[in-house]
């Protein structure tokens, strides 16, 4: 990578470093795009260059925090998803869901909860929510075709059923219920998480 590229991208972590952080301290609504600016020691100007929309940047931040990069690489493609889907072991494969959903979940809670917060007064913001609800799920339909494919599911579970019930156990209100409002740690969250996902999904043994 050129120095220049370098540095363009270095402003661009650094602008969303102060996005974040300005996002969860004062709101998203109450955050204007010269208050990032001046957070991150860059021109408003460059801000607008780089992001257009205080909308985009906060989408991008949450497109980042649930990848862990900012490769522009689709979630069904990158290696840990694809591992999980190849694991021949249906338990193995419930069980990495559960880890990856919590590694995750320990980067991108505090961006879902900027985004939750504000998407009930902001229309652009509602569509970002519902637009990432829609990602997971075509991610989780993915996994559970996967692991229907390797084992017979729980009896009188079809697949929408069993995609259903990955989806509230994996979700992100439930992550922040368990390790925000009840104590658990991440770590407690996903092994329950994984146990459950067996004993939900696939027939007793």
């Amino acid at each position: 990578m050129s120095t220049r590229a370098e540095k363009a991208r270095a402003n661009r972590q650094r602008m969303r470093a102060a996005a974040q952080t300005l996002f969860a301290g004062r709101g998203y609504s109450a955050t204007s795009m010269q208050a990032i600016a001046d957070e991150a020691g860059m021109a408003v100007q460059t801000l607008y260059f780089t992001f257009r929309t205080k909308r985009a940047l906060l989408s991008e931040l949450l497109d980042v925090a649930i990848a862990g990069d900012d490769e522009p690489v689709p979630t069904l493609e990158r290696p840990r998803i694809l591992a999980a889907i190849d694991d021949p072991d249906p338990v193995a494969q419930l069980h990495e869901q559960a880890r990856i959903a919590r590694e995750i979940y320990e980067r991108v809670a505090p961006v879902l909860q900027v985004v939750a917060h504000a998407a009930p007064g902001d229309p652009e913001i509602h569509e970002l929510w519902m637009t990432n609800n829609e990602q997971r799920a075509v991610v989780m339909e993915r996994m559970i075709a996967a692991l229907a494919a390797k084992t017979p599911l729980r009896d009188g579970l079809g697949l929408a059923m069993a995609t259903d019930v990955a989806l509230a156990l994996q979700s992100p209100e439930m992550y922040q219920f368990f390790t925000a409002h009840r104590g658990w740690s991440p770590s407690r969250w996903e092994q329950w998480t994984a146990d459950a996902l067996v004993a939900q999904l696939l027939p007793p043994r």
